[in-house]
């Protein structure tokens, strides 16, 4: 019952993760600020966000004279954005729905190599995962001894490791490239400030619950492990104590049967074999059997 419950604690710990890692992986909030953008010349109905002009003639001259009170900042606006792996989309100058652009396109081409490795290896990282919460999930279901459970465990481990560091490496990579956009993008693109969005979290968050699974994984495997060495100890202890003559083919007859029984799916709640009671053959042990 313990190590199911520690296998459940690290299934649920690898769903929230695959979970986490779709979700940022999708969405386009992974960097969000403000940039400042120049305010269109006022036509028609009057708007806050555009420029007034003031027309005059002189001297009944058709020369029509335009004179711009706004200046300095006052002629710039003043929009939030959001970029993820995919798109970046800021507010458009009407205030009427958001423009998006690939970010891919606004990546300098010196740089768009790294993205597309981060690109990979977010994908490697759901895919390992994904793979990892299948084994665990046999494991917990279908799986018919501890033997058959222990080697789900191993290679669940070890997918869920790998897993974790690619999703390290991923994020490490698009922050990097999101940095160098910011300072070689194209000028109509450059944030004036901007900080970390909840996808960027929500990405290390997945993170975070990878590698706790994968230290539950490992330590119920390592403690599994440790547990049958520590049977195997005492019970090959106890048969030396009640032995009559040494015997220590015997005792391995005892363990190769005990471990046979764990394969098999049978045994008693001390994980004794089930014709416990009887003489093993070819020992010294119906004493203490």
């Amino acid at each position: 019952m313990e190590r199911r419950r520690r296998a459940g604690i690290a299934l649920t710990l690898s769903s929230l993760s695959l979970l986490f890692s779709v979700t940022a992986f999708c969405s386009s909030y992974w960097c969000q600020g403000v940039r400042k953008a120049p305010k269109p010349l006022c036509t028609g109905a009057a708007r806050e966000s555009c420029i007034r002009n003031n027309q005059s003639d002189y001297n009944g001259s058709s020369s029509v004279v335009h004179y711009t009170w706004e200046t300095g900042d006052d002629k710039f606006i003043e929009r939030h954005f959001h970029a993820g792996i995919w798109y970046s989309c800021e507010e458009s100058i009407s205030g009427e729905g958001e423009k998006c652009r690939s970010f891919i396109a606004l990546t300098p081409p010196a740089d768009r190599g790294v993205l597309w490795l981060s690109i990979v290896a977010e994908v490697l990282y759901i895919t390992l995962l994904l793979t990892g919460v299948s084994l665990m999930s046999v494991e917990i279901c279908y799986y018919t001894s501890v033997i058959d459970g222990l080697k789900l465990n191993a290679f669940a481990a070890i997918f869920t490791v790998l897993s974790g560091l690619l999703g390290m490496v991923a994020h490490m990579m698009y922050t990097t490239v999101f940095q160098m956009t910011v300072n070689l993008g194209p000028e109509d693109w450059r944030p004036q400030n901007w900080d970390y969005g909840w996808s960027y979290c929500l990405a290390w968050g997945s993170f975070t619950c990878c590698m706790a699974a994968s230290v539950t994984t490992i330590n119920r495997y390592t403690k599994t492990i440790l547990e049958f060495k520590q049977r195997k100890r005492n019970l090959e202890r106890s048969l030396q104590n009640k032995q009559t003559a040494p015997g220590q083919d015997g005792c391995q007859a005892v363990w190769d049967i005990y471990i046979d029984t764990l394969h098999g799916g049978r045994g008693g709640a001390a994980g004794l074999p089930s014709h416990y009671g009887k003489p093993f053959p070819h020992t010294h042990c119906d004493q203490c059997c």
